[in-house]
C-alpha cells in the first residue's frame, strides 16, 4: 500500500497529519483498505510510507493506555473498535524516501514481496464491501496468470485524469485482455474510456521492468509504463487482464469527492444513517 503522497490537495489538514488518516466517518481512510485486503485473504500487509507517516504505524498498533482505560469504564464496544484496527492484519512499514512515483513506490516492495503474486491497493480509492473487487482479481490471476488492473469505464471527457487502457474481450464478461496502456491521454488520443483505479494484482516480474523503467510523466517511474512493457511482451511475466469494475467506488483523493464519500457512507450506516438522511434532506429542503 503506497502511502507516501504529502498530500498537497488537503492542506493544512495533512500538514502534520498524513493524508491516509483522514477520517471517513469514523475510521481513517487507509483502515478501509486494509479490511478490503484482509476480506480479500491478504493478511500480510507492507505499506510504503515517507516522513512524517509515524501516525499510520500507531494507528495499526496496540495503545496499551488506552485499551486500559476502555477496559477499566468497562466499555466493551469502544475498547473493540480500538483494537480492531491492531488485530487486522501483520503490518510491515518501508519508507520510498526519495518520491519518484508509483512505479518507484511498487518497487521499494519487492525485498519483502519476493517471487509471488501481490497486490496494489491506493489508498484514495476506497472500494464498498459488498463488491468485492479485489477477491475477484485474485480469482481472475489465479485463472489467466500474469497481472490483473482494476478499471472502470468513465465519461470520455474525464479519461485524461486516469490511466487508459486499449483491451479486448474475453470468454468472461468482466475481464478483459489488456494489449497496451497510456497514462493520462487527451480524449482524442485515449484507446478507450477504460480507466485504471487503484486496485492491481501484479507477477513479480513488474519488479524487474520497473528496475528498467526510465521516468515518464511528471519525472516519475510509471507503473503503467511498467505494466505497457509487460502487456507488449508477455514473456516479461505473463498477460496483463483487467476486471471492468461496476461497483461502488469512493474517491477520497480530491476534496468535494472526499465530502461526497462520507456522505454516502455516513448514509448507509446503520447506526447513523436514520437521523443523518433525515437531517440531510431538511438540510438539502432548506438550501434549495
Amino acid at each position: 500500500m503506497p502511502a507516501a503522497g504529502l498530500g498537497t490537495r488537503f492542506l493544512p489538514a495533512t500538514k502534520a497529519t498524513p493524508k491516509e488518516m483522514l477520517p471517513v466517518v469514523d475510521k481513517p481512510a487507509i483502515q478501509y483498505v486494509v479490511e478490503e485486503a484482509v476480506t480479500a485473504g491478504l493478511s500480510d500487509v507492507l505499506m510504503v510510507t515517507g516522513r512524517n507517516k509515524r501516525p499510520l504505524e500507531d494507528h495499526f498498533d496496540r495503545n496499551y493506555e488506552l485499551e486500559q482505560v476502555l477496559r477499566d469504564k468497562g466499555d466493551a464496544a469502544k475498547l473493540a473498535r480500538v483494537e480492531e484496527s491492531s488485530d487486522l492484519a501483520t503490518m510491515h512499514y518501508v519508507r520510498q524516501g526519495d518520491p519518484r512515483g508509483l512505479g518507484h513506490a511498487v518497487l521499494c516492495a519487492a525485498p519483502h514481496v519476493g517471487d509471488q503474486p501481490f497486490a496494489v491497493l491506493l489508498g484514495d480509492d476506497l472500494i464498498d464491501p459488498r463488491d468485492p473487487l479485489l477477491a475477484r482479481m485474485i480469482e481472475v490471476q489465479e485463472q489467466y496468470g500474469g497481472s490483473v488492473i482494476a478499471l472502470l469505464e468513465v465519461d470520455p471527457d474525464h479519461i485524461h485524469l486516469y490511466g487508459a487502457a486499449a483491451a479486448r474481450p474475453t470468454g468472461d464478461d468482466d475481464v478483459v485482455h489488456v494489449s497496451d496502456l497510456v497514462e493520462k491521454p487527451s480524449a482524442e488520443e485515449a484507446p478507450s474510456n477504460l480507466a485504471i483505479i487503484g486496485r492491481y494484482v501484479l507477477d513479480p516480474g513488474v519488479f524487474e521492468v520497473l528496475r528498467k523503467t526510465r521516468p515518464g510523466r511528471g519525472g516519475e517511474i510509471q507503473l503503467t509504463d511498467a505494466l505497457q512493457a509487460l502487456a507488449s511482451d508477455e514473456s516479461l511475466g505473463g498477460p496483463v487482464h483487467g476486471v471492468v469494475f461496476k461497483g461502488r467506488r469512493y474517491d477520497t483523493g480530491d476534496r468535494g469527492d472526499y465530502l461526497r464519500a462520507i456522505v454516502r457512507l455516513a448514509c448507509e450506516r446503520e447506526d447513523l444513517g436514520p437521523d443523518f438522511r433525515a437531517w440531510l434532506r431538511s438540510y438539502v429542503t432548506e438550501e434549495m
